[in-house]
């Protein structure tokens, strides 16, 4: 029960969450789905973030027979009513072509004028234990969106949220500046803890 298995093959995440989780204290050995080839992966077919989050680590728990976290986030885009939201990463109609969902998103927005063009980033992070016990926490990143991408950092999104009180993307920002104020870093570092009470290291 020392490890924890990430329900995510985007190494880009693995990497990210390995360094929230530590810099919380959890000491478990932390392993992406890759390392079980065999699952198969789940289809989020939840309308929120947090049922999502709920059926990805659930499945991987059972699965494995090892307590598993696992995230959904998305893009919330103020004068779209919250969209893209759950359908973020699959915006053009098909799963993750970060590039072509940008693009889609900035000319959905070419005509919005710079003072309506607030939105976030919100992330539920889950932690599902083997015998069905659950805990969900959830963070939250606002900003407003460039015309523009800019920085080469991050993933998805990141090019064209600027943090509120930041002149940066969250593409231009560090790791570390990154995972200190991001959805996925509140929301992990709040999950923390429960990780650390019930899945206690070296148990």
């Amino acid at each position: 029960m020392d490890r924890l298995v990430l329900a995510t093959r985007n190494a880009h995440k693995v990497t990210e969450l390995r360094a929230i989780l530590g810099e919380a204290g959890v000491t478990l050995e932390l392993l992406g789905a890759d390392a079980f080839p065999e699952v198969p992966d789940v289809k989020e077919t939840g309308v929120t973030f947090a049922a999502n989050a709920l059926l990805k680590a659930h499945a991987l728990a059972r699965a494995t027979g090892l307590p598993a976290v696992a995230d959904d986030s998305g893009l919330c885009v103020d004068v779209l009513g919250g969209a893209p939201g759950i359908f973020s990463a699959r915006w053009v109609g098909r799963h993750g072509d970060d590039t072509a969902n940008l693009e889609l998103l900035l000319a959905q927005l070419a005509d919005v004028p710079d003072e309506h063009r607030g939105a976030h980033f919100a992330c539920a992070a889950a932690l599902a234990l083997p015998d069905g016990r659950e805990r969900v926490t959830e963070g939250r990143l606002t900003g407003t969106l460039r015309r523009e991408p800019a920085g080469a950092g991050g993933f998805g999104y990141d090019p064209i949220l600027q943090p509120t009180d930041s002149d940066r993307t969250c593409a231009e920002l560090t790791a570390e500046e990154k995972n200190a104020i991001s959805h996925r870093g509140l929301a992990f570092r709040a999950l923390a803890p429960l990780v650390a009470e019930l899945v206690p290291s070296g148990s």
